[in-house]
């Protein structure tokens, strides 16, 4: 397991940060990432790539993390706010346009659908390559390519209506 973790820690935790963008909360989830895999290696039946079968992992501790986040902490919080919030620490800029643009645009990226929405933020938030979110997600280069450009065409859409409103 250890070969594993060398060779895919980097990966899961540049995916696990583009979902929360907070690398300490990144690194305590590889960490569970690791762990779950290490308790669960027996119910990996080669069916799809380490690496994909070791984000599925993150993607689930992530998910349980937000769920037990949300019973903590998030309950009266509306989506707005939230947003609001994991945006403070990314805007270094006074300029108020400026923070309700990227505000904007996050709203328009969470009405994506749910695949569009994760190739758009794993390549946006997590830098990766088009290759490593199709390893990630279990499909190819050219269908991670193909879906953050349709998904780029819809925000593109959607800001052209609010333009016009």
């Amino acid at each position: 397991m250890e070969e594993l973790y060398k060779k895919y820690s980097r990966l899961v935790y540049n995916y696990l940060k583009s979902l929360c963008e907070n690398t300490e909360i990144a690194e305590e989830l590889t960490q569970e990432t690791f762990y779950k895999a290490i308790k669960g290696v027996k119910n990996f039946k080669g069916d799809s790539k380490v690496s994909t079968w070791l984000c599925q992992i993150a993607k689930n501790v992530w998910r349980d993390y937000l769920s037990h986040e949300k019973k903590l902490k998030l309950t009266s919080i509306d989506d707005e706010k939230y947003i609001n919030s994991l945006l403070v620490e990314k805007i270094e800029t006074e300029d108020i346009d400026a923070r309700n643009e990227l505000i904007s645009l996050y709203k328009e990226i969470h009405k994506l659908d749910e695949k569009t929405k994760e190739v758009f933020l794993l390549r946006i938030r997590g830098e990766l390559s088009f290759k490593e979110i199709g390893n990630i997600m279990g499909q190819s280069e050219e269908w991670a390519r193909t879906i953050f450009y349709r998904g780029k065409i819809k925000l593109k859409e959607e800001f052209r209506e609010d333009d016009k409103k």
